[in-house]
C-alpha cells in the first residue's frame, strides 16, 4: 500500500474526528432546558443554589472558555464529570455501559455477515429461483422494519406468552449463582432476544446487498471463462463470484457500524439492555451533557475508524482505489 494513499486516508480521518470534537461541543449546548434545574428536581430552588450548581459544572463561563477547556480536556482524554451520577468521571460511567453494547453489536454483526452474506450469495446466484423469491422478501422486509419494531413481537410471543426467555434485563436481578458457569448461562438466557433482534436487523440488508453484487459479477468474463473450463458452480462461487462481490461490502459494512450503533440503542431501551443505549436514554431525560459528549464522541470515533479500516482494508483488496 502506497504511503501517499496511507498518508491522505489518515488525515482525512483526524480532520472528521477534530470537527466531530468540536461539534459535539455545540450540538448538545443546542438542546433546550437547563441541566441543572432538570437535575436537581426541585422548582424552588435559590438563586444561589442554581449559581453554585453551575459554577461547579463550569456552565456560568462564557462559552469560549467553556469550549476552550473542553478540547483540552478532550485531548487528554478527559470528558469531564457526570452531572447524573454526581460527579463521577465520564471516562467511568461509559465503561460500566461499554462492554454489553459492545457484545451485542459483536455478535450481531458477526452473524447477520455469515447468514446474510451466505443467503444474497446463494439468491443471486440462483435468481429468480424459490430460495431467491422467499429470500428477497424476507430480506426487504427485515431491511426496512426499525429494531424496535422487530423486538416489540419477540418479546410478546416468546417473553410474554410462551415464557422462554425473560423481558428485560442482562441478568436476573437479585439472583445468586452456584458457580460463574451459572451466571453465564444466565447472561446468556438474557442475551437471545435482544441479540436476535439485532440480527434479524442487519441480516436483510447484508443480504440484500450481496445478492445485488453477485448479480453483477455473473456477467463478468471471468465467471464466463470459469464455466467454459467446466469449474462447478460451486467453485466459480466460492472462488471466483463470491471474492469479487465482497469488494464493495467491505465498505457498506463499515459504514453500517454507525446504523447499527443507533439501531442498537433503541433495541436495548426496548430490553432494557444496561449498555450505551440506556445509558444515552438517561442522560437525555437530565440533559446530562458531559454523559452525552462522551457517548457520542466515542461512537463516532468508532465509525470514523471503521470507515479508515474499510478504506486501508479496501486499498489492499482492490489496488485501484490508491490510484
Amino acid at each position: 500500500m502506497g504511503g501517499t494513499y496511507l498518508l491522505r486516508r489518515l488525515v482525512q480521518a483526524i480532520l472528521t474526528i477534530v470537527g466531530i470534537v468540536v461539534l459535539n461541543f455545540f450540538l448538545f449546548r443546542m438542546m433546550p432546558g437547563s441541566p441543572e434545574r432538570i437535575l436537581l428536581r426541585n422548582p424552588h430552588l435559590t438563586q444561589e443554589t442554581v449559581d453554585a450548581a453551575r459554577a461547579r459544572w463550569g456552565l456560568d463561563e462564557p462559552v469560549p472558555v467553556q469550549l476552550v477547556k473542553y478540547l483540552a480536556a478532550t485531548a487528554q482524554g478527559d470528558f469531564g464529570y457526570s452531572f447524573q451520577y454526581r460527579g463521577q468521571p465520564v471516562g467511568e460511567v461509559i465503561g460500566n455501559r461499554m462492554w454489553p453494547t459492545i457484545i451485542l453489536v459483536g455478535i450481531a454483526e458477526v452473524i447477520a455477515i455469515i447468514f446474510g452474506l451466505a443467503l444474497g450469495a446463494y439468491s443471486g446466484w440462483k435468481r429468480g429461483g424459490n430460495v431467491d423469491r422467499v429470500g428477497n422478501g424476507v430480506s426487504l422486509v427485515l431491511y426496512s422494519m426499525p429494531y424496535f419494531v422487530i423486538g416489540m413481537p419477540l418479546i410478546i410471543i416468546f417473553a410474554a406468552e410462551l415464557g422462554w426467555f425473560p423481558t428485560s434485563g442482562m441478568l436476573t436481578p437479585g439472583a445468586t449463582y452456584a458457580s460463574p458457569m451459572d451466571q453465564l448461562l444466565d447472561f446468556l438466557h438474557h442475551l437471545v432476544l435482544p441479540l436476535l433482534t439485532v440480527s434479524l436487523g442487519l441480516i436483510g440488508g447484508y443480504s440484500i446487498l450481496m445478492r445485488s453484487a453477485i448479480i453483477e459479477t455473473r456477467t463478468e468474463d471471468y465467471v464466463t471463462t470459469a464455466k467454459a473450463k467446466g469449474l462447478s458452480e460451486n467453485r466459480i462461487v466460492r472462488h471466483h463470484a463470491f471474492p469479487n462481490a465482497l469488494l464493495p461490502t467491505v465498505t457498506i459494512i463499515a459504514i453500517n457500524l454507525g446504523y447499527v450503533v443507533a439501531g442498537v440503542l433503541t433495541a436495548e431501551i426496548i430490553f432494557n439492555w444496561p449498555g450505551l443505549g440506556t445509558l444515552t436514554y438517561q442522560a437525555l431525560s437530565v440533559r446530562d451533557f458531559p454523559v452525552l459528549q462522551g457517548v457520542f464522541l466515542i461512537l463516532s470515533i468508532a465509525v470514523v475508524m471503521a470507515n479508515l479500516g474499510a478504506d486501508l482494508l479496501y486499498g489492499v483488496l482492490d489496488p485501484r482505489v490508491r490510484t
